[in-house]
């Protein structure tokens, strides 16, 4: 046998493990609906990483799950906010939103990333349809009020959305039709004022809304991690429980706040199960879902 078929033959191999391992996931997920949320950091001047996340989404379709995708645009709508003569202000990782920071999340969301995911679908043969959330009454928002923060000073977070109601008929029409839903994270309320929302919010309710048996998250960190400076901290299975004793540990912080309150509410509301996944993790989507090992975080409601 010569060098070449060797290897052709350990290839063979090592896909029919890999399919061995993947057929009771692939059994178990065909039909359901997940939910996965994109930081906009996936989207940067690096459109590989973006369009790798993609790719493994196209995947997922084509396998037979109905997806829907939630994207933000955290650091294109600092640069452009500074661009325009604004200043960014996150508090406990949520962003106060001025007239300035308005305009450029909502030029960030629905410009330039929501068409770069469409550009990226479209050369991948992606159904992707860009949604912002302000269509057809998607996403009905509330002006959230000032409101006290962890270190007990009370901020006004301006043009910031509270989740009030959801209209899937949209995204529901789209999932039948055989399309890939590209949802921008904006609100409105009852007068038509846009609203900014928290993207790790929206794909939560969403996921419960739809019924979702997962959500997973995309982010630029390898999962959740027990030290946020060494990645080599990767918490591999968590629960509830867990996230509660992390935050009291000061493990989870700044933008990890929101997702950690955003996952217990999807737990809480009949999701399954959440994933964290690094975007620069090589197949990290996939493997996450479809290996006994994984490649990032999960996180169960667990007992109680």
């Amino acid at each position: 046998m010569t060098e070449n078929s060797t290897r052709a033959t350990g290839l063979r191999s090592d896909a029919m493990a890999a399919l061995r391992t993947a057929l009771p996931y692939l059994s178990m997920y065909r039909g359901k609906t997940f939910v996965v949320k994109i930081g906009g950091e996936a989207f940067g001047s690096d459109d590989a990483i973006g369009r790798a996340v993609l790719e493994q989404i196209g995947v997922l379709t084509h396998l037979g799950m109905r997806v829907v995708v939630v994207h933000g645009a955290g650091p294109q709508a600092t640069t452009l906010t500074e661009a325009l003569g604004g200043e960014s202000k996150i508090v406990d990782g949520r962003r106060v939103t001025d007239e300035t920071a308005l305009r450029a999340i909502t030029l960030s969301l629905n410009g330039d990333v929501a068409t770069k995911i469409l550009a990226n679908g479209r050369s991948l043969g992606l159904q992707t349809v860009a949604v912002s959330g302000v269509a057809a009454q998607t996403i009905t928002a509330r002006r959230r009020p000032p409101v006290s923060v962890r270190d007990g000073s009370t901020v006004d977070f301006g043009f910031v959305g509270d989740l009030a109601h959801l209209d899937l008929s949209l995204v529901q029409t789209l999932l039948d039709d055989g399309f890939l839903p590209v949802i921008s994270p904006l609100g409105a309320d009852a007068n038509g004022q846009v609203l900014n929302m928290n993207a790790d919010g929206v794909a939560s309710a969403l996921a419960v809304a739809l019924g979702a048996s997962k959500l997973i998250y995309v982010t630029g960190a390898p999962g959740i991690l027990r030290n946020p400076q060494d990645t080599g901290s990767l918490i591999s299975e968590t629960d509830i429980a867990g996230l509660e004793a992390l935050e009291k540990e000061g493990a989870i912080s700044t933008g990890m706040l929101p997702k950690a309150t955003s996952i217990r509410a999807a737990l809480e509301g009949g999701v399954e199960r959440v994933h964290v996944v690094g975007f620069a993790t090589p197949d990290g989507v996939l493997r996450e879902l479809f290996t006994n090992e994984g490649s990032g975080t999960l996180v169960t409601k667990g007992k109680g």
